[in-house]
């Protein structure tokens, strides 16, 4: 490819720049505001991916519809719950056969759909044929030096997802394919209500086998609902799946985690966003999926301890009582509903 346009300028955006410098011509970041693009125009985004050097093949602009011109694909890098108003913005200048590749990881909160819903409604059937979503355990902080990382991509068609996984894949950069769209974005978005969840407990001064019964139970609850919203469970024991999960759950780079961490300590919610600075994709997605539950009729313990910490008043030691002294049950459950 010659060009490929990423839309959205902050760490993930310009950690995937970085890494697709070394697969094409030029790549061209959309920032929202001036003083950023003037910033990653001078060789380093130094206010969310600092100490990453940037190649002379990467630049950023304001001016959508020049970056979206003549590019082969199109990477949406931005929030979840700003995907639609971006999508929108950029289709009359989207090139209609670029590979369109979503990395965001939320589900849209009014609607509860999942962002593949949000593009097909937008964009319609026969631009979804090129719809690829891109998820696993990938922390910015990490692809932008090189680390090794695998992911993997699921898309509506076979060729999209195998026209992703060759843009994307390097040395440092594993990238798998999977057909299971629902699952791969049902995995990356409620993971980040179970990092809250862990990140609170260690807030409160708890070990590793809370963490680990946190992750344990809140991947049986993320497959229970995956399950019954028609995804693979399989999905739900990879990349996507548990893979997102351990890192986004142990990972100081997790800003769910650290989110979840100020609250354990005693502060509310908006002073604990206002201390990781960034956007905190769970909070949103813990009302998102608490709504789910109930349309589904999904027992999801704690995306519910954790919607009652996070919007009711509860205090995180009573979601703790609360969780520990629900009914005993068996571990193996009869059924993918839970009951």
């Amino acid at each position: 490819m010659e060009k490929i346009a990423v839309l959205g300028a902050g760490s993930w955006a310009t950690a995937l720049a970085v890494l697709l410098s070394k697969k094409v011509r030029q790549v061209e970041l959309w920032a929202r505001r001036q003083e950023l693009a003037e910033e990653i125009n001078s060789g380093e985004n130094a206010r969310y991916l600092p100490g990453v050097i940037l190649p002379e093949n990467v630049a950023a602009k304001r001016d959508l519809e020049t970056i979206l011109a003549d590019a082969q694909a199109v990477i949406f890098a931005v929030p979840s719950h700003a995907f639609r108003e971006v999508l929108r913005r950029a289709l009359p200048c989207l090139p209609r056969r670029a590979l369109v590749v979503n990395v965001a990881k939320g589900l849209e909160e009014d609607t509860l759909f999942r962002l593949s819903e949000v593009f097909l409604e937008e964009a319609g059937p026969e631009r979804a044929r090129f719809y690829v979503v891109l998820s696993g355990p990938s922390h910015a902080e990490e692809v932008g030096r090189g680390m090794p990382t695998a992911v993997v991509c699921a898309g509506f068609s076979p060729e999209a997802a195998r026209d992703a996984q060759n843009l994307f894949l390097t040395e440092s950069f594993r990238v798998y394919t999977s057909p299971d769209v629902k699952g791969v974005e049902l995995g990356g978005a409620l993971k980040n209500v179970i990092a809250l969840g862990t990140g609170i407990a260690d807030g409160l001064g708890f070990g590793d086998n809370t963490k680990a019964a946190l992750m344990t139970r809140g991947l049986a609850e993320i497959a229970r609902l995956g399950s019954v919203m028609g995804a693979n469970p399989g999905t739900f024991a990879g990349l996507a799946g548990v893979g997102d999960l351990i890192v986004t759950c142990t990972s100081m780079h997790s800003r769910n985690r650290r989110a979840g961490i100020e609250i354990g300590k005693g502060r509310s919610l908006e002073e604990a966003l206002a201390a990781v600075k960034m956007v905190v994709e769970g909070v949103r997605t813990a009302r998102a999926a608490r709504r789910l539950a109930l349309r589904y009729k999904v027992e999801m313990p704690i995306t519910e301890q954790i919607y009652q910490v996070l919007f009711a008043g509860l205090s995180p030691r009573s979601a703790v009582v609360n969780l520990m002294t629900r009914d005993p049950r068996c571990e193996l459950e009869q059924n993918l509903s839970g009951n």
